[in-house]
């Protein structure tokens, strides 16, 4: 079976490995959720599948579970009642017992099976993406639209991707080898063997924003390496999660493997749980995203496994001239509105001259680039019915609490808004908010302030604009950063800089493509090397130290 799989999805994952060699343009699973792609009743079966999960008890097991817990709230005001099995601290011991126990047999099915596998897990969360995008929209608050994209298709893309590069790494050795030594007389021979096995236990902790398209790489990446993979969703975010370990399970127990090799840990949101799950001695692999604070902790307590973080960061877009400032102005604003600025790419800080800057309108001065930013954001969004299909909802009442507090930082520039969404009135929809600091307000734009909350900060010139890029980068950390200049001198600076604190930077953006989007197979996600993440999707470093090769050896 498992090899009638791999030979079935074999061209996906052959278009995969090309595509991370050639960093060119390469999707797998179709982004426009039209019919004439996925058939005429595709959407409304999809939503009606997500429908029928709420108000019910999610038919999965997790070993070791007391009861069932239901946390979710979505952000667009429709009640989801869905109970799950509650993990707990006491039920640990049985869990990590479950993950382990079909680790052997997993092993032996040896790197195409386990590809085979995992290539058509993918292959049927694609068949359900729709049920996916509702799922992902109604925790995340993503519109739609965003959700079947980035939650669906593009989440697809960056798991098929992780699985190619694990698929590339693991392949690198091979299985059998005759050693021969010469010697006096007949040669010294071995026969050796090499085998992948996987650490033990990964552990994968979900986030709210993104539950699929940021849990997604690191579990594929563990399992068809090779582990069992425990899901710690976010408790506002499980749904999703709780689809993907249904169908992992399922295609592992087709395969003859033992389906806890994934499995799922719902927890009560005062639970805790993700502490005492990082510290079993049995977890060797921990992929994380959210914030600063227990990332730090994850790197610094959970010494026993290889930890991958992906946490908060001080996005910026340095502006030191243009040839196009209508352009800029509009690229921007759909960069600052896109779901809420609720983005781990999204820019917070705008760092543009005191004096203004020269564009192909004349000279704009610093309130004018700041009106021209204000007045973009304000057309793009000036039709509630179609801004709320680009917003998206709020996540949660921190964020909203962070955009009623950022007022006070500095002069209003473009005021944040309430719009009530025509479908979903209980959404809470914002637009964002732009803030005029100066550069000496370091402890204000200097560390993240999530959602849709940007700085216009006022320097002294592009000069201390780089400069002050370079700080709160080294310091805070980012995963993108962004220039506007019609100088080849301070491009160039500029690329230094980021190379220099570890960022990835995108260059005069005018046309649609944006800083905040990060394409699978071409654009890395995070670099590893700046304090916003400790790791990169995808690279080799990414997936290899995920598995070890052990040998066995004897005379031939």
């Amino acid at each position: 079976m498992t090899t009638d799989w791999l030979a079935a999805h074999r061209e996906r994952l052959d278009g995969a490995l090309g595509a991370i060699r050639s960093r060119g343009y390469y999707s797998a699973f179709p982004e426009s959720p039209s019919p004439r792609v996925y058939g005429e009743t595709a959407a409304e079966d999809g939503k009606a599948a997500f429908e029928a999960h709420r108000g019910t008890t999610y038919a999965l097991e997790t070993p070791g579970a007391t009861g069932t817990v239901s946390s979710e709230e979505s952000p667009y005001g429709v009640p989801l009642d869905v109970q799950y099995p509650r993990a707990t601290e006491s039920g640990l011991d049985e869990l990590m017992e479950a993950a382990r126990k079909g680790l052997t047999d997993w092993r032996k099915g040896g790197i195409d099976a386990r590809t085979g596998v995992t290539l058509e897990i993918l292959d049927r969360l694609h068949k359900r993406v729709f049920e996916l995008a509702n799922a992902v929209q109604h925790t995340s608050g993503q519109a739609f639209v965003m959700a079947f994209q980035a939650g669906g298709a593009h989440a697809l893309d960056r798991a098929l991707e992780a699985i190619a590069y694990s698929y590339e790494e693991m392949s690198r050795y091979p299985a059998t080898a005759i050693w021969e030594k010469p010697a006096k007389g007949d040669p010294i021979r071995l026969e050796k063997n090499f085998t992948v096995t996987g650490r033990g236990v990964a552990l994968v902790i979900g986030c709210n924003t993104f539950p699929t398209w940021n849990s997604w790489p690191g579990l594929f990446a563990s399992l068809v390496t090779g582990n069992a993979v425990v899901v710690k969703p976010h408790p506002l975010a499980v749904l999703p999660l709780a689809i993907t370990v249904e169908v992992a399970r399922e295609v592992l127990a087709e395969a003859g493997y033992d389906p806890n090799l994934v499995t799922l840990a719902a927890e009560h949101p005062g639970d805790g749980l993700a502490k005492p799950l990082a510290l079993r001695p049995e977890v060797k692999v921990i992929d994380f995203t959210g914030g600063t604070e227990f990332g730090d902790w994850l790197e610094q307590n959970a010494t026993q496994a290889e930890v991958f973080t992906e946490k908060a960061g001080v996005n910026a877009v340095i502006i030191d001239s243009t040839d196009s400032f209508k352009a800029l102005c509009n690229n921007l604003a759909f960069t600052l509105s896109l779901y809420s600025g609720q983005m781990c790419t999204t820019t917070q800080n705008l760092f543009v001259p005191a004096d203004g800057i020269e564009t192909d309108e004349g000279h704009k001065s610093f309130d004018e680039v700041g009106a021209g930013l204000a007045n973009s954001i304000s057309k793009l969004l000036g039709d509630d019915a179609r801004a709320v299909e680009l917003l998206g909802g709020i996540v949660n009442r921190a964020v909203v609490n962070r955009l009623d507090l950022a007022p006070e930082y500095g002069d209003v520039v473009l005021e944040s808004r309430a719009i009530t969404h025509p479908a979903y009135e209980n959404a809470v929809v914002r637009t964002p908010l732009l803030v005029a600091i100066d550069a000496k307000s370091e402890d204000v734009y200097g560390k993240e302030c999530f959602g849709p909350v940007s700085f216009l900060v006022r320097t002294s010139g592009t000069a201390e604009s780089i400069e002050l890029f370079r700080r709160t980068v080294e310091e805070g950390g980012a995963m993108t950063a962004g220039v506007y200049s019609t100088d080849a001198a301070v491009l160039e600076e500029v690329r230094d800089a980021a190379l220099d604190v570890g960022v990835a930077l995108s260059e005069n953006l005018t046309g649609q493509v944006f800083v905040n989007q990060s394409a699978a197979f071409s654009d890395f996600h995070g670099t590893g090397a700046n304090p916003a993440a400790n790791a990169t999707y995808t690279d080799g470093a990414y997936v290899a130290s995920r598995f070890r090769v052990i040998q066995s050896r004897r005379h031939a």
